[in-house]
């Protein structure tokens, strides 16, 4: 097989990354928006030994569950890399994907349940972080293009809320009209490298962080001045960030006008949100998500429970109303004071979070006799150490909550809670990024 071949291929699977799967002459080949059930003729990109990658050429025969889209932009970047399937294939497509890694880790009786679909299908991001680029001469906001640094110019981010596309487009005119030049990667020059804008769901809030390569430069009073004319804008931040790094945000925090923070909400709690929170990005399926991990945790009025890696308390204030106290463990200093903030904000008296690593605060807690009846854990994509493991189970809680971004670490995760004597039952999938190939995911491990 070779570069730039054309071939005609059935395509019997998605691979966890979304992409059509056929086989040819021994050989696996990934095809970029293709789908289960159709035949098309595709053109060979890239060779390895035993599999290859391919782009659609021509489709021959089109699958029922396809959705023809105008602008495919959000395919190619990957921004919606599922947005020519069917929503209820894509469901199904994010329940299988937890079910297949079941099967690899020899648990098939673990049940799993129907993925919780979103109530908003595109337009649900409350935030957007874009690159801003030169392409052709003019400042451009978008997306790269997958497995690639161009950019494809957008005005319509298809999965973010629409009226942080509208911001994101008036401050680009904003910066086109004052000539304020683009980041420039290759050389680490120009200013402005990326637009991130929030906005709160609950007020209509929103704060743009203009992320740049130097503290100032001569046009931000200007730009300063149009960007508060924009309807709708509370805050402008300026972000420093004079690294040549692909990580998006710096260190460092200005504000320019307004409040330092927005105020969303989730459910009936509220939250203080600055500019480097984390804070859940599909703000109407975050409560149902919270909703389903407090009722599979069949929690108690006299539970005690830890919320590890707690941020600025989004689960722990949501958990406490139906707990007897909530101690919550963050690495960072900022997000434990909002938490704490947020906690007096809603006058919720027992909750209370503390700096630390929760692998190390845990097993002290232990050792003084603070022990947990439910943990409560959402990390990030890598999942759990050992470490984080072994102190959890040294607090001695009845159930452990583990709510997954990632359903591999999650799987991988289970299994190490097995051997320390708990147990689980099942998985219930939920879609907080429809049009994309992400699945979260809540289990509960009861101590056997």
């Amino acid at each position: 097989m070779e570069k730039n071949q054309i071939i005609d291929l059935e395509i019997t699977d998605l691979s966890y990354e979304a992409m059509g799967v056929a086989h040819y002459e021994g050989m696996t080949i990934f095809v970029t928006n293709a789908l289960p059930g159709e035949t098309v003729s595709a053109k060979i990109l890239k060779v390895k030994k035993r599999f290859a990658f391919a782009k659609i050429e021509k489709i021959i025969k089109e699958s029922p569950d396809r959705v023809n889209i105008e602008l495919n932009q959000w395919v190619q970047t990957g921004l919606a890399s599922l947005a020519h399937i069917k929503y209820d294939k894509q469901l199904e497509f994010k329940r299988n994907q937890v079910v297949n890694l079941l099967q690899k880790a020899h648990l098939d009786n673990v049940e799993v349940g129907q993925t919780l679909p979103s109530p908003e299908e595109t337009g649900y991001r409350n935030k957007a972080q874009v690159p801003v680029r030169t392409v052709n001469g003019q400042l451009e906001i978008g997306f790269f293009r997958r497995h690639s640094h161009d950019l494809v110019p957008l005005t319509n981010f298809f999965t973010t809320d629409p009226e942080i596309d509208r911001v994101l487009v008036a401050v680009r005119d904003i910066l086109r009209a004052s000539k304020v030049p683009a980041y420039d990667e290759i050389h680490n020059k120009g200013e402005v490298r990326y637009l991130d804008v929030r906005r709160s769901k609950a007020n209509g809030e929103i704060m743009v962080i203009l992320v740049c390569l130097h503290k100032d430069f001569p046009q931000l009073e200007k730009i300063a001045t149009e960007i508060k004319k924009i309807e709708g804008v509370t805050s402008l931040v300026l972000n420093y960030n004079p690294k040549k790094t692909n990580v998006i945000l710096g260190k460092a925090d200005y504000l320019i006008f307004g409040k330092p923070q927005i105020v969303d909400q989730i459910g009936d709690v509220k939250f203080r949100i600055s500019p480097e929170s984390f804070f859940q990005i599909n703000s109407l399926q975050t409560p149902r998500l919270y909703d389903l991990a407090i009722k599979q945790a069949d929690l108690k009025e006299t539970d005690t429970v830890i919320d590890a890696y707690s941020g600025i308390g989004t689960i722990g204030l949501s958990v406490a109303k139906h707990v007897k106290s909530v101690r919550g463990i963050e690495v960072v200093r900022d997000a434990v004071k909002d938490a704490n903030d947020n906690a007096e904000m809603n006058d919720i008296h027992n909750a209370k979070y503390f700096v630390g690593k929760a692998e190390e605060l845990m097993p002290r807690w232990a050792d003084k006799g603070i022990t947990s009846d439910v943990i409560f854990v959402d990390p990030p994509r890598k999942g759990l150490t050992p470490e984080f493991i072994a102190g959890a189970v040294k607090t001695g809680p009845k159930k452990i909550v583990y709510i997954s971004c990632n359903p591999a670490t999650l799987v991988r995760d289970l299994q190490e809670f097995q051997k320390l004597g708990y147990d689980f039952n099942r998985i219930d999938p939920v879609d907080m990024f429809p049009q994309t190939p992400h699945v979260e995911a809540v289990a509960v491990l009861t101590r056997k």
